[in-house]
């Protein structure tokens, strides 16, 4: 029993960071750099980024970005997503959380390299009125779906499982809408009304689309390629996704709220309880806050940032 706990939080480790005995190095030198960064102790971005909820939120983004024909043919036409979804994931994680914890210099660099990432990913997708349209992975308008996908996900995650934001929900939206200008957005929404509204625009006007490429991905999504000790835990992770989606979306993505017999799964709960598992694989017991976040605020206590010892 006590090696399989221990290949358990192995596999958790693996999972989240690429390694089950250390953390990864690009974390460790989020301590290096000449100035505090675009997100500060106390802020609505480290409240959200520096809790388990983004996992949660992670998988729901995924499930609402498939629903842009546009950005779901860049995934399936220049991605390996289906061979190595781990890397993908570890790659997102990382140029989250330098955003979040790094130094501006950290931040933009991480942001130019997503970017080269992305030059090559373009291409052409048929439109809902049958008409040939181009995109391009750097493209500012398929940017600020990507943006506005990960921000309503993340955001609607953390207000059902996540303690408080300062500020409310819209210093969350206000404050990562510089990730989506470092990422070529040109006017990402500043509150979260802006952002509902946008995505309602693109609800009304027909600009998504739930057809067999979708489905497959959200198949995909639903039996990720995770270890066979992980897959319970993150059967539940994806209820909790598809919870925490409007109705319109689940019924576009053809999702509905898993049921147990005549009742209801208590998702919120048993979500909670994942959540607080995986928080104490990847080392709650031991320590309060991750290795990005501690190498941050190694870098601001050197700069004499007052901020650095906020809880």
């Amino acid at each position: 029993m006590r090696n399989v706990l221990r290949t358990w939080q192995d596999e958790v480790k693996k999972t989240f960071s690429g390694k089950a005995d250390a953390p990864p190095d690009w974390s460790l030198k989020l301590a290096e750099g000449d100035d505090a960064g675009y997100h500060l102790p106390g802020s609505a971005v480290w409240a959200v980024h520096g809790s388990m909820t983004p996992i949660v939120g992670g998988i729901r983004t995924l499930l609402m970005q498939s629903l842009h024909p546009g950005a779901l043919a860049g995934v399936h036409e220049h991605s390996n997503f289906r061979e190595d979804p781990l890397r993908r994931l570890a790659n997102t994680i990382r140029w989250i959380f330098t955003v979040t914890y790094g130094s501006t210099a950290a931040a933009e660099e991480a942001t130019k390299r997503v970017r080269r990432l992305h030059e090559p990913v373009h291409g052409s997708y048929r439109d809902n009125d049958g008409g040939e349209r181009p995109y391009s992975a750097n493209d500012p308008g398929l940017a600020n779906w990507v943006h506005i996908a990960f921000t309503d996900g993340f955001l609607a995650a953390h207000k059902i499982w996540g303690g408080p934001i300062p500020g409310g929900a819209d210093a969350y939206v206000r404050e990562w809408s510089q990730a989506g200008r470092l990422m070529g957005v040109e006017k990402p929404p500043l509150t979260e009304a802006e952002m509902r509204g946008q995505l309602d625009h693109w609800y009304r006007e027909g600009t998504l689309r739930a057809d067999s490429r979708v489905k497959e991905t959200v198949e995909f999504i639903r039996n990720a390629p995770l270890h066979p000790l992980l897959k319970p835990g993150y059967r539940i992770l994806f209820a909790a996704a598809v919870y925490s989606l409007e109705p319109q979306y689940r019924q576009m993505l053809g999702l509905s709220v898993p049921r147990l017999g005549p009742f209801p799964l208590p998702v919120r709960l048993a979500t909670k309880a994942v959540l607080g598992v995986v928080h104490l694989a990847l080392g709650g017991l031991h320590r309060r806050m991750g290795p990005s976040e501690t190498a941050a605020r190694q870098r601001l206590r050197r700069l004499g940032e007052p901020s650095a010892d906020l809880v």
